[in-house]
């Protein structure tokens, strides 16, 4: 039987991380060169902001107070792309890495969520559903990251 407090925090959690993930792409999109994929990274955090309204419905549901601000990590993770974009001058590349890196964090937040055994059956559908944008989020970002890495060296 799972608990409650435990089910409610871990649907948090990914809320959190998912903000951030929404932070990181309004970011990307503001500042790729000459807008190239802007629009790309605009529709991901449209997206993402979707998931994230299933999540916190689903916390509402249990009784709890859904979380509305990013994690601490993220807020971390945003200077550095803060600092990342005023160091190489908006570089689409560096742009692509940083999202890829963020991309790969939340993937791993939420395999560890359905991995563990803190979800019942409505909520590990609702983070089921969500994670699917994860991974699509995830592979289109690691299609692109690899696709420029193989134009730069031919």
């Amino acid at each position: 039987m799972t608990d409650r407090q435990d089910e409610v925090s871990t649907l948090n959690t990914l809320v959190a991380t998912l903000i951030d993930s929404i932070t990181g792409y309004e970011d990307a999109a503001s500042n790729s060169e000459g807008g190239r994929f802007q629009q790309l990274f605009r529709e991901r955090a449209n997206e993402r902001q979707r998931v994230v309204e299933d999540l916190r419905a689903e916390v509402r549901r249990l009784g709890g107070n859904p979380e509305d601000d990013g994690s601490f990590m993220g807020k971390t993770h945003q200077r550095f792309l803060d600092l990342k974009s005023a160091i190489t001058g908006r570089d689409d590349q560096a742009i692509i890495n940083e999202v890829e890196r963020g991309e790969d964090y939340l993937k791993e937040k939420f395999e560890t969520a359905l991995n563990g055994d803190t979800l019942s059956g409505d909520s590990r559908s609702v983070v089921e559903r969500a994670y699917q944008s994860v991974r699509s989020g995830h592979d289109q970002m690691s299609q692109l990251k690899h696709g420029m890495e193989a134009d730069s060296h031919s």
